[in-house]
């Protein structure tokens, strides 16, 4: 009887023994994956610990069978295309490209190589993306990623929810500026939407957002800052006017808040970058990224300040107190 069986057992051991190795010989692999980061800043920090726990939590754990080459390009340009070059020589298996600057000098450069971007606020105007691409679409290319554009529509909505006496909101914004215009639109929807009223303010310069902040004094309930990087650089000038004509300042960054807004619901930088991280770990088991669609952020989280609520005149509802994933007293 085992004379008869025997020979017929020889190839299924000899399978079994392959196909072992095989998997031995993959979980021993070292996966190579090269980190590049425009500028240093916590959000971005936060998206590379997101990246790198949605790996571990697939098995690529660093340190273990993947190896992270980490470069920061200080916001330099040329120091961003040096780190492209340099990942061309490393023999990379992936690269993970965090913010425009640093993601715009690899896709340029590489081809052959997977790319995952984050924290990118507009892939089809950085070209990381086709020009008629779209958030859930698939690139085709060697690219794919998470945006880290505003999701004004929800941020709004969150914001007229959170201080439901406003029914006048102000909004002060470059017109100079096409990635504002679309936010402004976006926002001229939602607020018809929500049921309140926009008065709109317009600015050229930085030096402008004081004025423009005490021209909404007394015309409207509260005020929210759209993503537009005219008011936002001369933010401090909106904070001091809005402590001083007691209207409550609304943002949709959570950095800001520090900085004198109110409140924001800003996005959540580690969901962005374990998102991507995720996406990373479909590439390294075989998906192609030009098969896994972009996407942007979605998630984002409640941040307060009593400091601010105090110094604009605003007594916070122990209901969102509850709500906040942070809260600023001092």
């Amino acid at each position: 009887m085992w004379r008869k069986l025997f020979p017929l057992l020889i190839p299924c051991l000899i399978l079994s023994f392959e196909s072992s190795s095989a998997q031995e010989s993959k979980s021993k692999k070292i996966v190579r994956i090269g980190v590049t980061q425009s500028f240093s800043h916590p959000d971005l920090d936060e998206d590379i610990k997101g990246f790198e726990k949605a790996l571990s939590e697939e098995g690529f754990k660093g340190g273990g069978n993947v190896t992270y080459h980490r470069q920061n390009a200080k916001n330099e340009r040329t120091l961003a295309k040096t780190i492209a070059k340099k990942f061309i020589d490393l023999k990379l298996d992936l690269i993970h490209s965090i913010a425009t600057l640093t993601s715009q000098a690899v896709v340029n450069d590489i081809h052959h190589i997977p790319i995952v971007f984050s924290s990118v606020t507009d892939p089809v105007g950085a070209e990381l993306v086709p020009q008629k691409s779209h958030s859930g679409s698939k690139s085709g290319t060697n690219v794919t990623g998470v945006s880290d554009r505003w999701p004004t529509s929800i941020q709004f909505e969150m914001q007229t929810r959170f201080f439901s006496k406003a029914k006048k909101w102000g909004i002060i914004y470059n017109p100079g500026d096409p990635q504002s215009l679309d936010h402004i639109k976006e926002l001229r929807e939602v607020s018809r939407k929500c049921r309140v009223g926009l008065v709109e303010v317009t600015i050229s310069s930085s030096s402008e957002t004081s004025q423009a902040t005490q021209f909404l004094a007394g015309k409207v309930h509260a005020i929210h800052i759209p993503f537009d990087r005219t008011a936002l650089f001369g933010f401090e000038g909106i904070a001091k006017a809005c402590n001083e004509k007691k209207i409550p300042l609304f943002v949709g960054e959570t950095s800001y808040v520090s900085r004198g807004a109110l409140a924001a619901y800003g996005l959540d930088y580690f969901h962005i970058g374990y998102s991507a991280g995720k996406k990373a770990a479909q590439i390294l088991g075989g998906e192609r990224p030009g098969n896994i669609p972009w996407e942007s952020g979605k998630k984002v989280i409640l941040v307060i300040s009593e400091k601010a609520a105090k110094d604009q005149g605003v007594i916070i509802s122990p209901e969102f107190l509850k709500k906040a994933d942070r809260i600023i007293r001092e």
